[in-house]
């Protein structure tokens, strides 16, 4: 029986890492471990991120409904009580686009928050 190798396996390999390392500078792109090295690290960096992304929209988000608001004399966590009590069910992420496109718009939701604000009182 002929003596197997683990050669075209490994060769394999070695072969999707370094094209996962396509791109990168010096010998992270063609030295093995450091090619690695630098694509596990990225692929950490990826998953930790997708997760991060969120947050940060969400925080983008919350940053223009305050800016927004301010300019109608109401704290952002008062607005966002307001539209509680008003029973509004916009997510924040359609409340930041329409402070930005649409002013007029926001401003409507704006005084029914400050309504139910003066109701709820």
């Amino acid at each position: 029986m002929p003596r197997a190798t683990s050669a075209p396996a490994r060769k394999k390999r070695r072969k999707k890492l370094f094209k996962a390392a396509k791109g990168y500078f010096g010998g992270r792109k063609n030295l093995y471990v450091a090619a690695k090295d630098g694509v596990e690290k990225g692929w950490e960096h990826a998953y930790r991120d997708r997760k991060k992304k969120k947050r940060n929209f969400r925080a983008l988000w919350i940053a223009r409904i305050n800016a927004a608001v301010r300019t109608h004399d109401l704290s952002y966590s008062r607005f966002i009580a307001g539209l509680k009590s008003a029973g509004v069910e916009l997510d924040r992420k359609a409340l930041a686009d329409l402070a930005v496109r649409n002013p007029e718009a926001f401003g409507a939701v704006v005084e029914r928050a400050k309504e139910a604000l003066t109701a709820k009182a």
